[in-house]
């Protein structure tokens, strides 16, 4: 039997479920799940080695399905339930019981990378915060929940190029948290509107802005302090993170290269936005994206080759 979860965003993006839970048509299932919701940059996209692309889909597709349990309004008042259920099938998908087409294809990527359970329950916990806690008191707590909630998905992805080393998935924690608070501040409003504040409230407190600034989507010279300050130290934490696309392989290096440029290419618009965050959602156009490709792929100083400018022109022409 095959359970429905995973519901998207807007109806107009329902993904169905495949008719078999046959392994491609489950992979292929991942993917449109992946593609059917809008990043700040492209997962698994054609610049990962295409051997690695379907699995990458699948570890998103377990987080993105997961994070809609936490998130999405159809789900309130089951939340809890829906996680619990998620948890699982992951440990019957680990048994070889997977009943559901992201599980079946998990399961396949998880035996052949060798991945870890743990990463995925850690993330299980970190979607569980968000149920349970409303407000962060310092940076250092807001840490500790993105190291559940998002760094886990750093070192799985490392793990399917087949890096191991600790210095390498140090570089992977600093880039998903990096992309984790990047869109915390890009989503100040819409996380509002779902009762919570990702703004640690000592920085609040120091620029002096309140949460009736963020409910009255207030434009004012404290907030734009603020929103400065979050993009600086931001931005630092990608900075740390730079040297991990330096030292990965072609497998994976523009991946992460674009995964770097497009948390950079945000913050550059939340920067842009400024004192009006509250009021006005930043986010990334075709414009941007391309941007964000051109400095992705041309990260090493390397002349492409006919075949990727080809990927590149394909890769524009579908966002």
């Amino acid at each position: 039997m095959i359970h429905r979860l995973g519901v998207v965003r807007s109806p107009a993006l329902a993904v169905p479920l495949p008719p078999t839970l046959e392994l491609d048509a489950c992979y292929r299932y991942c993917e449109a799940l992946c593609r059917a919701r809008h990043h700040n940059y492209p997962v698994a996209s054609i610049f990962a080695r295409s051997e690695l692309r379907k699995h990458i889909f699948a570890l998103f597709a377990f987080a993105r399905v997961a994070d809609d349990f936490a998130d999405e309004a159809s789900y309130e008042g089951r939340r809890a339930r829906e996680l619990d259920r998620w948890e699982e099938q992951l440990h019957d998908a680990y048994r070889g019981r997977a009943q559901h087409p992201v599980f079946v294809a998990l399961a396949d990527t998880a035996d052949r990378f060798a991945l870890p359970i743990t990463e995925f329950t850690e993330l299980l916990s970190g979607f569980r915060t968000d149920l349970e806690r409303r407000r962060y008191a310092t940076f250092d707590e807001l840490r500790a929940y993105t190291r559940q909630a998002a760094e886990p998905v750093g070192r799985l992805v490392l793990y399917i190029g087949g890096y191991r080393a600790p210095e390498l998935h140090a570089y992977a924690d600093d880039l998903s948290t990096a992309l984790a608070v990047a869109r915390l501040v890009q989503d100040i409003p819409a996380d509002w509107n779902r009762g919570r504040v990702y703004l640690p409230a000592e920085d609040l407190r120091h620029f002096g802005v309140t949460e009736a600034d963020i409910a009255s989507r207030r434009v004012s010279h404290a907030v734009g302090n603020l929103v400065r300050y979050e993009v600086a130290r931001t931005r630092a934490l990608f900075e740390r993170a730079r040297p991990l696309v330096d030292v990965v392989g072609p497998d994976l290096a523009v991946e992460l290269a674009l995964m770097w440029h497009g948390g950079m290419r945000i913050l550059e618009k939340i920067e842009h936005v400024g004192a009006k965050l509250f009021a006005e959602r930043p986010h990334l156009g075709a414009a941007d994206k391309a941007i964000v490709l051109a400095r992705a792929v041309a990260w090493r100083g390397e002349t492409l080759p006919p075949r990727t400018i080809h990927l590149v022109q394909r890769f524009l022409d579908r966002r």
